[in-house]
């Protein structure tokens, strides 16, 4: 095969490097084409003297024994020191043999996943194999929570070699595969169309494909015809078709795969590809002037920087003449195979191409480790118009992402989510994965009409279409619960009438063929059980009691509530003991708190209790006593504020107390009560010993208000028992006025009826998790159909009572400091009369003579005989420095005033006998001081 720029210099080393390839496939006359031009670029950049490379290029004609008598005639008569090809995966197998038999490196773009590296020294895989793609594949499908795929694949050894890593690639993420259809190459539309109406009844719209471009083109046509290619399908595509897009008709591109997803390995944009683009281009146009030009694909591209890979192998070990093959013993007759000679240069050829790298390799970073190309990014393209548009990738490392930045050996992503995708249908919403009856039947869906509240369940008829709407609260939990079922799921309500029961409604001629489901009241019952499966139950059940409340605002005693009575009895028990402590401390010191025995007695209530409002007028002298009033009146505030706030409560937040507090009232006072008509509940009635005689049914929400408001007296009821959804209706509605009182009878619970051994129940069952998780689409229906315009009370309307708990702090605080205060004080008085403790006399005489001493009022004339000398050293003080400093010379500037000071005695007055004043007079530099006393 002539090589252009290839000289004839004798003295080159030359290498034969074998190409086998089937060139009557388009990916074939690619990669000759970057072969070439590999070997050009290679001989442009050595020297004349260099190692040159001889290519020999065999045509398989996609036969596996073509490519057997190709190999053998390349490897025995030319001697071939290395073989690019074959491209198919079961012609490479054979020959994979031949190399290890011969040592010739073997360097073969086949994607097959049985072919192992490891098993076959002198193997080298060219192109990632398909098995890589099955982790991005997984991820887009986690990606979007699609529980149950089916997998479409060829039915020969390009297709069957991606299904069992695809399935337990599938398997990690916990999506099923329950069914895996093979299409034979050679399959007729006809045969492709009925496949096709068969994957319509798997109850998935998730496919993925793993067919070459003749036979994809074919399926997608047939697929657009079966209605699958609408909106809710799905369909990934995988490289060995995404990649070879432009060999597939614009025309089926346009018409028929639009919204497909397609994987393929990403090549990095660089102005070295976009040079060797054009000089691709038109060196195809001169290998193959006859044929339609086709778009460069990545397995060119791998081609030319596998054989480039082996120009740089073959300069690194072939730096003299290359040694022929050993020739093999032909003493015996031996066959061909026998008579294969042993390259002596391919074991340094494989050891160093093995982990070889191109760090500008036209694919991206071209690197083989230990015989296997590194894996490389994924790009996932949306097929939008005639082509193809990224939206994200995946890596090894960091999964999905929506942009890819590459910085050396390592992708880093921005984000985990895909671009924006229009999926088949030209919808924007991500197909569910699973759809039930997907051959176009819808789910009949029972919703029982008994003449009991609308407001959980009914059927209207639309006055423009004349159909039949359900409603209530129970259809639309059904309808919220189908929205977060993990596939989508086609509908209708249909109604059943069903008859009023005194018992619990009996449903059990619901459970046949007829329906799918069943939506209403329906009692979780074991005998029912044998009969349906129930989803797990989305409504809390049991029978409570609802009466009406009174207002305790008129209540006389209504100022004692805010404090509970320990609460009370703690508060007047410290009153009077700090009053005590502060008379202990005061009364030999202070003349307010002395007198009478009445009167002290009167002054200990009164002095504390008036620190309540404050309004105590009698001055302390003690620290001691200042101490402990700082502390108490702190606590009285606390206790006062606290007070006041729970009192404002009570007297502007309704209270609302029930009239009726259990069941036996209502049996002992004969008060008639109310049931919903054609409930179950009057037979739990009659068990709880109720006379039948004051038992009365009602329909509505609306009746069960009439009745109570009027009360039994007055041809109502006095409560209404009934369970628990249709209460917490009621109550929603008439919040102020009602309350629920009395014990919870646990009862049936309330579910979702489907027919026995129905694939929905687990699914449904999750869904209803889901949607009463956190109780907010319960709460909204509640409010949206109990039409309460009237905001009702968080709480329950009442306040409650303080309690000692809250304020132990504070009492410990007040009775450790006027405790501590009234030991000091005793200490300090014992100490002051230890003269009469040590006296001989007996224990009664000392004590009454220390209480005696206690009594009279303490002596302060000490203190007060040495003011007067204080005071006179003071003043003369004052009078020298008076005279000293008010001389013309040291102030000349002082006025010529007379002063007068006032000395106040701390309440604001100055009386006149702690008044002085000093007179200077003008036309005298002497001073005349005159003091009053």
């Amino acid at each position: 095969m002539p090589i252009r720029g290839e000289d004839n210099n004798t003295s080159a080393v030359k290498v034969d490097v074998g190409i086998i390839l089937d060139m009557e496939t388009d990916v074939a006359k690619v990669m000759h084409t970057c072969i070439l031009l590999a070997i050009e670029d290679y001989h442009a950049a050595t020297s004349r003297t260099a190692t040159r490379i001889v290519p020999h290029l065999r045509d398989s004609e996609k036969d596996d024994v073509e490519a057997a008598s190709a190999a053998i005639y390349l490897l025995k008569d030319v001697q071939v020191q290395a073989i690019f090809g074959p491209q198919m995966s079961t012609q490479t197998d054979f020959v994979i043999d031949l190399g290890n038999r011969a040592k010739v490196p073997i360097i073969s773009p086949a994607t097959s996943p049985s072919l192992s590296v490891k098993e076959n020294p002198f193997f080298i895989r060219g192109a990632l194999p398909s098995s890589s793609q099955t982790k991005a594949i997984a991820a887009i499908v986690k990606n979007y929570n699609w529980t149950k795929v089916v997998i479409i694949h060829e039915d020969s050894s390009i297709g069957t070699g991606i299904v069992p890593h695809l399935t337990d690639a599938l398997l990690e993420i916990n999506t099923l595969v329950p069914y895996k259809s093979a299409i034979s190459p050679s399959a007729s539309d006809d045969q492709i169309l009925k496949e096709l109406h068969n994957l319509n009844t798997k109850q998935t719209t998730v496919f993925i494909v793993h067919l070459q471009p003749y036979l994809a083109s074919r399926l997608f046509l047939k697929a657009k015809e079966a209605g699958m290619m609408s909106s809710g399908y799905a369909w990934i595509i995988t490289d060995v078709l995404t990649s070879f897009l432009d060999s597939v008709d614009h025309s089926v591109i346009e018409s028929s795969m639009q919204g497909v997803l397609g994987i393929k390995p990403y090549v990095p944009r660089s102005n070295e590809l976009d040079m060797f683009t054009k000089r691709w281009r038109k060196r195809f146009c001169q290998e193959y002037p006859d044929m339609d030009p086709v778009e460069l694909n990545v397995f060119g591209l791998w081609a030319y920087d596998g054989i480039t890979a082996l120009t740089k192998a073959v300069e690194k070990v072939g730096g003299t003449a290359i040694p022929k093959f050993k020739k093999a013993d032909t003493r015996k007759n031996l066959t061909d195979l026998d008579t294969l000679g042993t390259s002596e240069l391919g074991s340094l050829l494989i050891h160093s191409m093995q982990n070889t790298t191109l760090k500008t390799g036209l694919s991206g970073d071209f690197c083989f480790a230990n015989g296997e190309l590194h894996p490389s990014p994924y790009q996932i393209v949306n097929i939008i118009g005639t082509g193809q548009r990224s939206v994200g990738f995946w890596t090894e490392k960091d999964g999905i992402s929506y942009k890819l930045k590459m910085n050396g050996e390592t992708a880093k992503t921005n984000n985990k989510q895909l671009g924006a995708i229009i999926w088949p249908g030209e919808s924007i919403i991500a197909p569910r994965g699973r759809e039930v009856f997907t051959s176009g039947k819808k789910l009949r869906v029972g919703v029982t009409v008994s003449g009991q509240m609308n407001e959980f369940f009914i059927i209207k008829r639309d006055s423009k279409t004349q159909a039949q709407v359900a409603g209530g609260l129970c259809v639309d939990f059904f309808n919220e619960v189908i929205q977060h079922l993990p596939y989508s799921v086609r509908y209708e309500f249909i109604p059943i009438l069903i008859p009023d029961s005194p018992t619990s409604p009996d449903y059990d001629h619901l459970y046949y063929t007829e329906y799918d489901a069943v939506v209403g009241d329906l009692a979780i019952l074991a005998p029912q059980s044998d009969y349906v499966d129930f989803a797990l139950p989305f409504s809390e059940s049991g029978i409570a009691t609802v009466v009406p409340v009174k207002d305790d605002r008129k209540n006389i005693w209504i100022f004692l509530k805010p404090l509970k009575s320990e609460l009370w009895i703690t508060t007047g028990a410290f009153f009077v003991f700090i009053g005590f402590v502060v008379w202990v401390l005061e009364h030999r010191v202070n003349k307010e708190f002395r007198g009478p025995k009445h009167k002290q007695v009167g002054m200990i209530f009164w002095f504390s209790f008036s620190t309540l409002v404050f309004a105590h007028r009698e001055r302390v002298t003690s620290n001691l006593t200042r101490f402990v009033l700082i502390v108490w009146v702190f606590v009285v505030m606390v206790l006062t504020s606290s007070y006041t706030a729970s009192l404002t409560s009570m007297l502007t937040v309704q209270q609302l107390k029930p009239t009726i507090t259990n069941l036996n009232d209502l049996i002992k006072n004969g008060e008639y009560v109310g049931y919903q008509e054609g409930s179950f509940v009057v037979n739990f009635l009659l068990h709880m010993q109720f006379d039948s005689s004051k038992l009365r049914s009602y329909s509505t929400l609306e009746e069960y208000n009439d009745a109570l408001s009027r009360g039994s007296k007055n041809g109502g009821v006095a409560a209404i028992i009934d369970e628990l959804p249709y209460l917490t209706l009621f109550l929603n509605k008439y919040c102020r006025k009602y309350i629920m009182v009395g014990q919870t009878y646990k009862t049936k619970d309330i579910g979702l009826a489907f027919p026995k051994d129905s694939h929905l129940v687990p699914d449904v069952s999750t869904a209803v998790l889901k949607v009463n998780e956190g109780g907010e689409f319960t709460k909204n229906g509640i409010q949206k159909y109990s039409r309460n315009d009237t905001d009702c009370p968080q709480n329950d309307g009442t306040s409650e009572s303080l309690t000692l708990d809250s304020f132990k702090g504070l009492f410990l605080i007040a009775g450790v400091s006027a405790g501590s205060a009234l030991l000091i004080f005793f200490f300090i008085f014992l100490y002051q009369n230890r003269e009469i403790l040590a006296t001989d006399d007996s224990i009664q005489k000392r004590l009454a003579a220390i209480a005696k001493v206690f009594d009279e009022e303490k002596d302060n004339s000490n203190s007060k005989s040495e003011k007067p000398e204080a005071n006179e050293e003071s003043q003369t003080s004052t009078i020298l420095f008076v005279a000293s400093e008010a001389s013309p010379e040291i102030l000349p500037d002082l006025p010529l005033q007379s002063l007068e000071i006032r000395i106040s005695d701390g309440l604001g007055a100055s009386p006149a006998d702690e008044r002085f004043s000093i007179t200077e007079p003008a036309t005298s530099a002497n001073e005349t001081i005159t003091e009053t006393f």
